[in-house]
């Protein structure tokens, strides 16, 4: 069974969701600027990881508010 969530999305050619595949997760991410690009990881402490240091939270300095939903989305994994 597969379970997709959504991180976040702007429009149809910027967003990222995660789908959970039975022992793997896969990440997609979708801009209009790099296409597709599709992560695998294994655990959740992995994705969480890669998350941190894809979304910095000094890259978002006054809008923690995004940072935070957008985090908050990661763990709902």
């Amino acid at each position: 069974m597969i379970k997709k969530h959504e991180i976040y999305k702007r429009d149809k050619w910027n967003m990222m969701t995660v789908e959970v595949q039975g022992k793997y997760i896969v990440l997609r991410e979708i801009s209009d600027q790099w296409g597709e690009e599709c992560h695998t990881f294994l655990s959740r402490p992995a994705l969480m990881n890669w998350a941190e240091s894809r979304f910095p939270k000094e890259e978002f300095a006054g809008r923690e508010e995004e940072w935070n939903d957008i985090m908050n989305a990661f763990k709902q994994v």
